[in-house]
């Protein structure tokens, strides 16, 4: 089965999600390639680099962002990447994953124009592919 998404960016620094949601796209073969950022500040750093290197091709075209991180935390990475996203051409689909159920939490991600959607862990598989398929 060919993969419709070439390219999946998890933004978190649990590591055990990570490992399982890497694992799931691979098992399930919903996208090529998986990149890792443990912070927003990673994140942030890469898509910056992309823009002033032209290389879009390294950009992916689905983030999973996670809300609560050191360094860097979820909504201070979706203040800034609103900031440079409009100068990224290509397509891409920011989903704000969270175990948090609050509603003022999924109402505020959700007010913000470069996020697709909220979702709430653990992600059911069903979710993946419905959004990397």
């Amino acid at each position: 089965m060919p993969h419709n998404t070439k390219s999946v960016c998890i933004i978190d620094d649990d590591n055990m999600y990570i490992h399982l949601v890497s694992k799931i796209i691979e098992l399930k073969k919903l996208s090529e390639k998986v990149i890792v950022f443990n912070n927003g500040k990673e994140a942030l750093d890469f898509f910056i680099k992309s823009i002033q290197d032209t290389e879009e091709s390294s950009v992916p075209q689905v983030i999973f962002l996670d809300l609560n991180m050191p360094i860097m935390d979820g909504w201070e990475f979706l203040e800034e990447f609103t900031k440079i996203k409009d100068k990224i051409s290509k397509k891409i689909d920011l989903y704000v994953v969270s175990s948090s159920i609050d509603t003022r939490d999924i109402d505020r991600a959700k007010s913000i124009r470069v996020v697709s959607d909220y979702l709430t862990k653990p992600i059911r598989l069903d979710d993946f592919e419905k959004i990397l398929v």
